[in-house]
């Protein structure tokens, strides 16, 4: 229904019990009425571990809410869960409509007659999956209420996006509650808490950022649940529309392989990186110590990004990562100058100038900017389809340090200028071609 209602792939939809978790949040449109849809987790009424706070964050849900869709299945029947959630729905003194989704198969006079029981009004036959009834239902939901004066840009999210990723259990969502100063997401000591992304807005000293919470990423070998194969697909649409990730890391078990190839991955996506060793107040000094050793020898390839060690669980320093954060964001997202760039690439070759390549030397004439987030030069010169990795890497750093990029990754493209005279007969003077030809003899 979430999907539905916002037009996307948002939520993730499986055939499986206790699949959302957090509360997700998304902008539907019916007509000329907007509106803002939180999708929650199930409520069953027997809930016990990561299902209560699963449960709870319904509850908050519906305490936020100006209006509550209270959807049941006409598949399962009226439940005992069902008078439950009636009960509770009653005592907040919300604004329900009552849903029958899954109404199709079944002659919706019978299979809506139960739920009247439950004394929540009209009630709406739907099937989500195939939008039957949802139209006619929203419309008659949207129609008692005033139509809110909004402003389109304020709707898309603002300020700094940034993702937490890294494996299960190593404190992503810890960190997010920690950063927002609530319990926005649920927490609990179990790999795999998390399932989808979620995006969630927020302001800090006057300055807004959207914080993504993804689900934790492990090796392909372990991944055996189809749910989680599509939370590993979110968490990597979530790296590519960040502006900045922050690699969440359990400096108890020190780096692991897995850590390494989530770095690459963001490296690919050419995304802003700052990396988070978190669970580091708990840690003896000589394990501390070991620890930075190996960050000194295996982190050679991101040398560019800043790291922090934290405790999200307590704070320390947490709050020390948002100027690692908007130096990143800054440095991604910065204006190059055109005679700069030219200017760098000139020192650059006079320093170290291109192999040559079939006895001829690779020309670099001149350099503008490509794009931002990652910063990207195209330098222009010929043969440049010649150029060897090494080079390339050279320019990166010298152009890393000469304009004071901290956090980001920056790629260097090439473009090879076209000859003029290419394809061209050379022309014959016109002295030559009156010569009489010399006689034999």
């Amino acid at each position: 229904m979430f999907n539905r209602l916002t037009r996307s792939r948002d939520a993730i939809v499986a055939n499986y019990a206790g699949l959302t978790r957090d509360r997700k949040y998304g902008e539907g449109k019916i007509g000329d009425h907007r509106f803002m849809l939180v999708d929650t987790g199930g409520i069953s009424g027997e809930e016990e571990g990561i299902d209560t706070a699963m449960a709870n964050q319904s509850l908050l849900a519906m305490d936020e809410a100006d209006i509550v869709l209270f959807m049941v299945s006409a598949r399962d029947g009226l439940l005992a869960a069902d008078h439950l959630i009636a009960k509770q729905l009653r005592q907040r003194g919300k604004r329900v409509y009552l849903v029958v989704n899954k109404i199709d198969g079944h002659d919706p006079d019978m299979a809506l007659a139960p739920f009247y029981e439950l004394g929540l009004g009209e009630v709406f036959a739907t099937t989500a999956t195939h939008g039957r009834g949802v139209t006619s239902m929203m419309e008659d939901v949207l129609a008692e209420l005033p139509e809110p004066e909004l402003d389109p840009e304020a709707q898309a999210p603002k300020g700094i996006k940034m993702a937490i990723v890294g494996r299960p259990n190593v404190g992503k969502s810890t960190l997010v509650n920690r950063m927002l100063g609530e319990d926005r997401v649920i927490v609990y000591d179990h790999p795999g808490t998390t399932r989808d992304s979620v995006y969630i807005q927020y302001e800090r000293f006057d300055k807004p950022y959207t914080i993504i919470d993804t689900a934790g990423v492990r090796r392909r070998k372990n991944v055996a649940l189809t749910v989680e194969k599509f939370s590993i697909v979110k968490t990597l649409q979530a790296i590519d529309d960040a502006n900045v990730v922050i690699l969440v890391i359990d400096a108890q078990e020190g780096i692991v392989e897995q850590d390494l190839h989530l770095m690459g991955t963001v490296i690919d996506a050419g995304r802003a990186l700052v990396i988070a060793l978190n669970k580091w107040d708990g840690l003896e000094e000589g394990h501390k110590q070991y620890v930075k050793n190996e960050l000194d020898r295996r982190l050679r390839f991101v040398d560019f990004a800043n790291i922090h060690f934290i405790s999200a669980l307590h704070g320390t320093g947490v709050g020390n990562l948002y100027k690692s954060i908007e130096q990143a964001y800054q440095s991604a997202t910065d204006k190059l100058s055109t005679s700069f760039l030219t200017q760098v690439l000139q020192d650059a070759v006079v320093e170290h100038q291109p192999p040559m390549i079939n006895g001829r030397r690779i020309k670099l004439r001149y350099a503008h900017a490509g794009g931002s987030n990652p910063p990207i030069i195209v330098v222009h010169g010929n043969q440049t389809a010649k150029i060897p990795a090494h080079y390339v890497r050279y320019l990166e750093k010298t152009y890393r340090k000469a304009l004071n990029l901290r956090g980001t990754p920056v790629r260097v493209e090439f473009k090879s200028s076209d000859n003029p005279f290419s394809g061209r007969k050379k022309p014959v003077p016109k002295r030559s071609a009156r010569r009489a030809p010399r006689k034999g003899g």
